[in-house]
């Protein structure tokens, strides 16, 4: 019971006590690790347990939304980058002729272009292999995978503008996925943003 009385030295003494020091005079005083005085802080007093326990909920989700506003981020300018991938598909590898789904086609076709160039999948194989999960590849890709995928919808605009083949695209881009991604792993800034 929190109404029992032992002073910190009997309790170093009568416990062996580690992590917690008790001195007298003019700088004395009775330090603990952290742990230690959270737990006595704890059985002391039920709202500081209650404050504490909230504290530290409130400052794990603080950093979840972080990591997801991260995560987000990245997602997000991908995106932005996958429009100037789809008009350059539009102005450069879509006939006036064709069809909404015909048109369609050609659009997956260009995104498991990347997909296959970056994941090593087109995003069928990808949802044959995980039925488990919903939403495409891209939405369970690392950060370093986002930006190398952001960086070749670029590439891929420019490729397309230039007219090289899907299949020479395809070579191109996952040489770059491999520089890139060995470059993004291997950063020690990157590292520590995580």
């Amino acid at each position: 019971m929190n109404s029992f009385v032992l002073s910190p030295k009997q309790w170093i003494e009568k416990t062996n006590a580690i992590g917690i020091v008790s001195k007298s005079g003019r700088y004395g005083g009775t330090f603990a690790h952290k742990d230690i005085a959270f737990e006595f802080a704890s059985w002391i007093s039920i709202e500081f347990k209650l404050y504490f326990i909230k504290e530290f909920q409130r400052l794990k989700d603080d950093e979840n939304d972080r990591l997801k506003l991260e995560w987000n981020l990245q997602r997000t300018l991908a995106k932005v980058n996958y429009h100037i991938h789809t008009d350059a598909i539009k102005e450069n590898l879509i006939p006036v002729e064709l069809t909404k789904q015909q048109i369609s086609f050609v659009y997956a076709g260009e995104a498991d272009l990347l997909n296959v160039a970056l994941f090593g999948a087109t995003a069928l194989e990808w949802r044959n292999a995980n039925p488990e999960k919903e939403g495409n590849i891209r939405d369970y890709a690392a950060i370093e995978q986002l930006v190398v995928l952001s960086n070749m919808e670029s590439i891929n605009a420019v490729l397309i503008r230039q007219g090289l083949s899907q299949s020479d695209r395809l070579v191109q881009l996952n040489k770059i996925a491999i520089t890139q991604m060995t470059s993004l792993i291997n950063n020690r800034q990157l590292k520590k943003l995580k």
